[in-house]
């Protein structure tokens, strides 16, 4: 197992690769990280995205950091992104997808990962708009997945959310997509686990545990989204004493959960968000190193 940290600490504080990989290599000691969209818009102007996808790669060499993979920010998270009900919306997310794709050999990276998308509650509410979606994004994802394969990266990832809206949200659900996002791909696709996701209310007892979740899918997991919570919603709370008295992860659950999972290789990923207020706006980097020394 390799500790790292998802790049979302930096979004709209440290957008400069310098700095942020600076914080990453030395500040933290960590040789891995996940890139966070919000940081470069895949849609940006060509000239500019690739002037700053080459700074963020010498800047990762500079820092002996190894950008392991890219993931969706959370601008994609507030679109419907891949299931909008509009399907000239649907496109564009579609097209958001491709410039990630492309993106990810010019910042080193071996695979792309994602939210999936968001069904509004009209479509939620009704089987037959959920299925002809759903066969849209199988669809849509073994585009992804040829064009993944040409542009040399190894798998792509999809990450469960915590309600149902957000597909998938449960351990069946989760089963059942992962077996469809895996027929006649080009590439294989793995998924990303949140310790902090998993439908906490509609779902049983497993979907609101944790490590049974790590248990069941470890071995076809690549990542693993590491944040303090206590459930009652996705916190993303840094891993310090504070948040450690309130909240239900422990580290030596999770990795007892990943030995008997039968994974032989996960990236433990630090995915901690701080509100855009005093004073957690000068805790930041405090509360990262704090949580980085609970995982080592």
């Amino acid at each position: 197992m390799k500790l790292g940290i998802n790049a979302a600490f930096a979004a709209c504080r440290y957008p400069e690769p310098e700095v942020w990989l600076k914080i990453v290599g030395e500040t933290l000691g960590l040789r891995y990280v996940q890139f966070f969209s919000d940081l470069i818009d895949p849609k940006v102007e060509k000239k500019t995205k690739e002037r700053l996808c080459r700074n963020t790669k010498n800047a990762a060499k500079k820092y002996k950091v190894l950008i392991h993979s890219l993931f969706t920010g959370t601008a994609p998270h507030w679109s419907h992104f891949l299931l909008h009900p509009d399907e000239g919306m649907r496109k564009d997310a579609v097209g958001w997808w491709e410039n990630y794709i492309h993106m990810a050999p010019f910042l080193g990276a071996k695979a792309v990962g994602s939210f999936l998308g968001s069904f509004s509650v009209s479509d939620s509410e009704n089987p037959k708009r959920k299925k002809f979606l759903t066969e849209e994004l199988v669809k849509t994802w073994r585009h992804f997945s040829s064009l993944a394969k040409d542009e040399g990266l190894e798998y792509l990832m999809f990450e469960p959310m915590s309600v149902p809206r957000e597909m998938p949200c449960t351990i069946s659900e989760t089963e059942k997509l992962y077996e469809r996002l895996n027929e006649k791909m080009a590439i294989p696709t793995k998924l990303c686990i949140d310790v902090g996701h998993g439908a906490s209310v509609s779902g049983t007892g497993k979907d609101r545990d944790p490590y049974a979740w790590i248990k069941r899918f470890g071995s076809r997991t690549a990542v693993i989204h590491l944040q303090q919570t206590d459930k009652k919603s996705s916190r993303h709370w840094p891993f310090t004493k504070r948040y450690n008295k309130v909240g239900i992860i422990r580290g030596e659950k999770v990795l007892e959960a990943i030995g008997k999972s039968g994974a032989r290789e996960i990236l433990l990923v630090i995915e901690v968000f701080h509100s855009f207020f005093e004073p957690a706006e000068y805790q930041v980097l405090d509360d990262l190193k704090e949580s980085v020394d609970y995982w080592r």
